[in-house]
């Protein structure tokens, strides 16, 4: 099995300015190869058909993506409407800014089927194509957002993948993202 980092992913986990809340020590090749020379700790089913998850140890100083909210950081929260590309709609999205979470033990690898790929617009040729990468302390997914839940619901045009909202993983991802926050 092949994985390639996708050209939605890639200016993601490695922008052309870095970012501390992005992947850390290695470039976007290097991250692609460690994928194809490693086997994953454990590969979890994904939200749908199409989309795995590889578990691997952090081998970069890579930070946890998500801070838990409390009263001590809540005031360091911030918001505001964002797209992750071009092509998509704005919308509301909030993080904490000054805040130092630990560095992740687990680098958790979203991947999408190529047929998958395909149906969104874009060919591949490896097997497998990376649309994410969730840096966690424990060795499962963090829960997608709300809004990418919905993102997915209205479709390809929309940016999403036509996947309809699984209602009890819907309230599942508000419990955990009303009490957690990524940040910047």
């Amino acid at each position: 099995m092949t994985v390639v980092l996708t050209d939605f992913a890639r200016p993601r986990l490695f922008p052309r300015e870095p970012r501390r809340n992005t992947i850390q020590d290695i470039s976007a090749d290097e991250f692609e190869r460690y994928l194809n020379a490693h086997e994953p700790l454990r590969v979890v089913d994904g939200y749908a058909s199409f989309c795995k998850l590889h578990v691997h140890r952090n081998w970069t100083s890579t930070r946890c993506l998500t801070v838990p909210i409390n009263d001590a950081n809540r005031h360091l929260l911030r918001s505001d409407y964002e797209a992750r590309s071009s092509t998509e709609l704005p919308v509301l999205v909030r993080w904490f800014e000054g805040i130092e979470p630990p560095v992740a033990d687990y680098l958790v690898a979203i991947l999408y089927s190529r047929e998958q790929i395909a149906k969104e617009g874009t060919s591949i040729v490896a097997d497998w194509g990376i649309v994410g990468c969730m840096y966690t302390s424990e060795p499962e997914e963090t829960p997608m957002a709300p809004i990418t839940m919905l993102r997915n619901a209205l479709g390809v045009d929309e940016g999403g993948s036509g996947v309809p909202i699984d209602r009890d993983a819907y309230q599942r991802s508000v419990e955990f993202w009303r009490s957690h926050a990524n940040w910047r």
